[in-house]
Formats: C-alpha cells, structure tokens, sequence
C-alpha cells in the first residue's frame, strides 16, 4: 500500500491530511500524479501621469506674482512718474496747458511759496481753448560776462512764436561769446557740459560786435536763452529780447484761480474732458522779478488703482481657474497602463536545492475551495514541472522583464524595476500602489 500524499492548501485553511481512497490501494496501479499547483493571475493599474501639470501650476502662480508685481509698479510709475509733482520755472506771458487724465487723476494742484503782487493763474476748461491771442514785448539785458561764465533766461513758447535777439559785444580785441537757444533743460545741461558743439541746442551763434538774430518756435516747451564766455577775460554784452508770444484765450474757463493764497487746486470730473492753463503776467518794468516759482501736482485717483488692482487680481484668478480645469481634464484623460502580473501558489516548505529560490510570498489571496483555484483561468504561462520554481512574482510590474529591484521613499512598496520605478517617478511623482506622494526610489542591490 503506499503512502499517503500530503497537499498544501492555502494559507487561508487550515492543513489537513488527506488518504487515499481504498479503490486505489487494491490496484498496483502507477504512482499518483503529482498535485496540480492553480496559478492565479491578477491586474495592477498603475497610471502614469503628466508630470508637467506640477510645473504648468507653479508657472501660472508664477505669472499671477509677475503681472500683480508689473502693475504695482506701473501705479507707482504713474503716481510717482508721469503724474509725479513737479518744479515748474516761468517766465513772463507763459500760457501753459496742463493735461491729466481723469481716471488716474483726482485735481490739478499747484502751490507757490512767494508772496508777490503779480502771481501766476491757474484756469479750468472742459475743451481745449483756442490759442489766438498774440502778444509782444521786449527785455533789456545788460550782462557782464566773466572768463568762463554763461547766463540763461526762460521762457515758455507755443508754436506759432518768434524770438529776435539784438546783441552789442563791447570787448577789447575779438572775443567771442557763444549765444544759444535751447529747447528744455536737457538741451541746456548738454550745451553747458560741451559748450563748444552747436548740435545740442535749437540755435548756436558766435557772436562779437553787433548782430541780430531771429528764431522761429515750432514746438510747445520751455526755451532757454542763453550766452557763454569761453575767453580768458570779462566781457560786457547788452541783448535785447523781442518776443512774440502765442497765448490761450482764456475767457471762456470754467475755473480760475490766483495764486494770490499760494495754493490753487481744479478738480476733474470723470465724466468730461478736463485740462487746466497756467499763466503768468506781463513783465513789469517797475519790478525786477522776471521769473516764478510753482510746484505742480496731481492728486492720484485712488479708488481706480484700487479697482484697477482688484479687477486684475480677479482677472487672472479665474484665468488661473480655466487653466486649472482644463489641466484637470487632461490629467482625467491620461492613458493608463496595466501590467498582467501571474503568480503560482508554491508549497511552504521547498526542497533544499531551491531554497535559494523559495522567497515567495505568503499574503496572497487564494480561493478556500481547491475546486474553486482549479477553476480559474490561467492567464499566465503553462503549469510548471514538478520542482519547478516559478519567478514571475518576481519581475516589474510594468515591463514584466526584469527583477523588482527598487522600493519607493516614503511608502516602501517594491512593485518594479529600478528603471520603471524612476521613470515613475519623473512623470507622475505618485506611487501607483498606495497613491503617496513619492520623493525617492532606492535601488535593491542583490548579495
């Protein structure tokens, strides 16, 4: 009679020993065939996302900080720049025309620290004024020019103005002096740094004995006329200015005021047009004052930058949003990839020659009914040989080629190859057994 088989069952039941039937102890019949080992097969889905979505995130919180930094410093820009106060130096029979725009712009301050009879004014319109008005008046100079010294007098001009300048040199010997008339106070620092080169001012003339010269303006600015002396000894000159000015009409202003208080403020209004001209008396010739002083301001529109900066921030929010849910939708339609993963129920206790290669695992689910594991398909490859170890428990779960060979940081799990692992890791940043977040793959080195 021969001796009884013992079969393993899965760890799930418990052990049992199980004889032959009597039928086959009276037949001297073959050896019974050695137990069927069920193989069992189960699907892993591992989703391998785009790892740029991480990047194309931290990028539009990037571009949000950008664009709210680019306009904060565009409102300061505005508020400081363009509309930043202002040192203003004019001469006689000025007609200046003062622009802002209403929606950054609150009122148009200007301030005078003088106490003087004759003050400039500051005027309102709703339209630009007509600049019909034409006026003409002559200055005496008489200037003693010492060894490198020159002397300046402003004046703002519209188009449309013409200046004539008669000098009288009186020097002893022919020793120039260099008469210029520049345009800004640009124009003027560069003459006065390279008096020599005449391409840095509207006019240049060397001037000795007597002479005329004539001008016509063509552009509305500040214009400086100005004589150096680049001899090594004083010089007298006489000049006389003869001016024909072009002026705003400014009988049909809204507003007006005298600086007469030192301080003169027009508000604008949002919904018109708005600017502002600034004037300056006639010269007088019982005072010696030929200039004045004025600071101008602008009074900045708060609540715009406010809304400004509020619509902005809500602009780009929900661009970020739309950016955010067609990243999503993306993500949702990401090609997953699934790894067929077979794996062979192997008795506990293994032979001694391949104990070197009975490392399998004892957590894996089985049925509890044997007639249930036979029933199963195998999906992977055939039955092995008695003896037999198979290893494919053993290999990637993506590339099912080489040995599982690394483990994820922080999780543990040992799912696949050192390749597969990082790549894993490089485009989706997750592990695709638990879904943690992963932030290093070990590699498992064999001894």
């Amino acid at each position: 009679m021969d001796a009884p088989t013992l079969l393993l069952l899965p760890p799930s039941s418990s052990p049992s020993l199980r004889p032959l039937s009597p039928s086959s102890s009276s037949q001297p019949s073959s050896p019974p065939p050695p137990p069927r080992r069920p193989s069992i097969s189960y699907s892993i889905g591992i989703s391998i996302t785009n790892a740029s979505s991480r990047q194309a995130r931290d990028d539009a919180w990037s571009c949000l900080v950008i664009l709210l930094t680019f306009w904060f410093f565009a409102s300061m820009t505005l508020i400081l720049g363009f509309y930043g106060s202002s040192n203003l130096v004019l001469g006689p029979n000025s007609s200046r025309i003062l622009r802002a725009n209403s929606w950054f712009v609150q009122d148009i301050q200007v301030k005078s620290d003088e106490e003087l009879r004759q003050v400039p004014t500051l005027y309102g319109f709703l339209e630009p004024p007509p600049l019909d008005v034409l006026t003409t008046w002559s200055e005496n100079r008489n200037v003693s020019m010492p060894s490198n010294f020159h002397q300046e007098w402003i004046y703002y001009l519209n188009e449309g103005a013409q200046v004539e300048i008669t000098y009288s040199v009186k020097s002893h010997g022919t020793y120039p002096l260099i008469l210029v008339i520049a345009q800004g106070k640009d124009n003027l620092v560069q003459w006065i740094e390279q008096p020599s080169h005449p391409n840095t001012t509207l006019s240049w003339s060397l001037i000795h004995g007597n002479g005329k010269i004539q001008q016509t303006i063509d552009k509305p600015s500040d214009y400086y006329i100005a004589v150096g002396n680049l001899n090594n000894i004083e010089i007298q000159v006489q000049l006389t200015f003869r001016i024909q000015a072009v002026l705003y009409n400014t009988t049909g202003a809204y507003y007006k005021c005298s600086l007469h208080h030192r301080f003169c403020a027009l508000k604008l209004s949002l919904q018109r047009a708005n600017l502002a001209i600034l004037t300056t008396p006639a010269p007088d010739p019982t005072m010696q004052i030929s200039e004045w002083y004025v600071k101008l301001s602008y009074g900045p529109r708060w609540i715009t930058y406010f809304l400004g900066s509020g619509l902005m921030t809500l602009m780009i929010f929900m661009a970020f949003q739309i950016f955010s849910n067609l990243q999503c939708d993306s993500q949702e339609n990401t090609t997953h990839q699934t790894a067929e993963v077979t794996t062979v129920r192997r008795p506990l206790l293994a032979n001694k020659d391949d104990d070197s290669q009975s490392l399998g695992s004892s957590y894996e689910s089985v049925s509890h009914d044997e007639e249930d594991i036979e029933e199963q398909p195998a999906t992977g490859p055939e039955l092995l040989k008695d003896g037999e170890i198979n290893n494919s428990q053993e290999l990637c779960a993506i590339c099912c080629d080489a040995p599982r060979d690394c483990f994820f940081l922080p999780c543990g799990h040992c799912a696949m190859c050192f390749t597969c692992g990082t790549r894993i890791l490089d485009e989706a940043g997750i592990c695709p057994i638990c879904r943690r977040k992963m932030k290093k793959v070990r590699k498992i080195f064999a001894v």
